[in-house]
């Protein structure tokens, strides 16, 4: 790994050790990473939906490859200076030892940490029992600990319908106590559900925030105890939201106003000629 490399994971690790709460949003090419290096964020995160979404594909390891999302993730790593976590999926597969070869390989694309989840991809058992899911983890940590490596491990229970807040802080904690350096509960349905998260783990909480009835503010969730929020796929969807809303206008009315909110050619180009320091 290079001196770059380990500067950027000296940072990311830095992020998660000083006071208060910081925002790693999620960009899904290189033109939306330098936009949002460009806005002052510290530190981004790829985003498998908005991936998936921006070359016509579903968001799921089925629908996209390990090569693919680690080519993209690429993309995003070089496109700024800043430190980049990917979302790994499952791990692009069951057994231990393939999350621990993902790890290396999104090391090797410049990455400085990335999450591994307990979901399974399947429909009949959607989440993977919890001696087997703990050792995917530990197996990812063991490759994490020799790399510049910041390693999230995420229970996916509140978005594969087995809304069981007890079992999902069994299963960070346990994530927890294998090694894991970030835990993480998406879909988690309230403020005092994230407030018990934050207090029954040892280690620093992820939440992400741009889901739909979860109106709660940064000041909110700092108190609560996170120390990270990540928007997923949110951003990627409102820049369709805005595209939607254009072309309906256009097909629907014959109008042009979508034209005043959009940004202008010249703050484009600005933000894409950026360079990376």
């Amino acid at each position: 790994m290079g001196d770059d490399q380990i500067e950027r994971f000296k940072r990311f690790k830095g992020l998660h050790e000083r006071p208060g709460t910081f925002v790693i949003p999620n960009p899904w090419n290189a033109g939306t990473a330098r936009i949002l290096r460009a806005l002052g964020f510290e530190a981004l995160a790829t985003t498998s939906a908005g991936f998936a979404f921006s070359v016509g594909r579903r968001d799921s390891s089925q629908g996209l490859t390990r090569d693919e999302v680690l080519a993209n993730a690429r993309e995003i790593v070089e496109a700024t200076d800043l430190p980049v976590s990917a979302d790994l999926e499952e791990g692009f597969g069951p057994a231990p030892e393939t999350c621990a070869e993902t790890i290396r390989m999104a090391a090797g694309v410049g990455l400085v940490g990335g999450s591994i989840e307990d979901a399974t991809g399947g429909a009949r058992n959607p989440i993977f029992d919890l001696p087997l899911a703990v050792e995917r983890i530990a197996a990812a940590v063991e490759a994490a600990r020799s790399l510049p490596f910041v390693l999230t491990a995420r229970a996916e229970n509140f978005l594969h319908g087995r809304p069981d807040l007890d079992d999902t802080i069994k299963r960070l904690q346990a994530f927890a106590a294998a090694g894991a350096d970030v835990v993480y509960a998406p879909g988690l349905p309230s403020l005092e559900a994230i407030r018990t998260v934050c207090s029954s783990v040892s280690k620093p909480v992820n939440v992400v925030m741009g889901l739909a009835g979860k109106p709660f503010t940064l000041e909110q969730l700092q108190e609560a105890g996170v120390k990270r929020v990540s928007v997923g796929g949110s951003f990627a969807r409102a820049a369709l939201g805005g595209l939607i809303r254009a072309a309906r206008e256009v097909k629907d009315n014959g109008t042009f106003t979508y034209a005043a909110d959009a940004i202008s050619h010249a703050e484009a180009t600005r933000y894409m000629s950026d360079v990376k320091r």
